[in-house]
């Protein structure tokens, strides 16, 4: 169920409050929905995070504008409800360059500086696991939008195709497969749940990374 943007407002402020009075860092928060970002942004977060990529909420870019905040604009079709049915792809791989490049001219032509978008492949979301490994092993096809790429694949059900049937907190092996994988085919950031162990995954994946560039 969608939740109504005033009890996302309620829930969301409480913990940005104690976050941002305990670290100075910049804090991303995802919403789809306008006046959610406008309230998280006036309360000290730096970045607002659309799984919708601006499709569900045409205000939301403006906000951001405003605001001069960061926006990371995320690869998905449909709604979290029903983003399994449109789970078809010709050619993944451009088809999510295609629609990530409509995402970020939305957020362009909204007043967002191409400077502070950040994309997203979107893995898991509108994708079965065959097409989350694809999205990853092509991950170096999204350099043609010429944006830092955010990858998500921490605990993500996608991982038991390989593993087998097991809980979120016993995927961090294969977590870390994705995420040297992830690194080393682009990704800028990733999102990690069991963040000390991913440190030195992406530490050395950067490192390898570097060699190859400049072998």
């Amino acid at each position: 169920a969608v939740v109504p943007e005033d009890e996302e407002i309620r829930r969301l402020l409480p913990a940005l409050r104690a976050i941002t009075s305990r670290v100075n860092l910049p804090v991303s928060v995802d919403t789809r929905k306008a006046a959610v970002a406008r309230a998280v942004l006036d309360e000290g977060a730096s970045i607002v995070n659309d799984i919708s990529g601006l499709g569900y909420d045409a205000e939301l870019g403006a906000v951001v504008a405003r605001a001069g905040a960061g926006l990371v604009l995320m690869h998905m079709r449909g709604t979290p409800a029903d983003m399994y049915r449109d789970a078809v792809y010709a050619d993944l791989a451009a088809e999510v360059v295609c629609e990530l490049e409509e995402a970020l001219q939305r957020a362009l032509a909204a007043g967002v500086a191409r400077e502070a978008i950040v994309l997203d492949p979107g893995i898991g979301f509108a994708k079965r696991a065959e097409h989350s490994y694809e999205a990853l092993a092509r991950l170096p096809d999204l350099a043609a939008l010429d944006r830092p790429l955010l990858v998500g694949t921490s605990r993500k059900s996608f991982l038991q195709a390989a593993l087998g049937e097991c809980p979120p907190a016993s995927r961090d092996w294969g977590t870390a497969a994705s995420v040297a994988a992830a690194i080393l085919g682009g990704a800028h950031i990733v999102r990690v749940h069991a963040v000390g162990e991913m440190v030195q995954v992406a530490r050395v994946a950067d490192e390898i990374r570097r060699k190859a560039r400049f072998s």
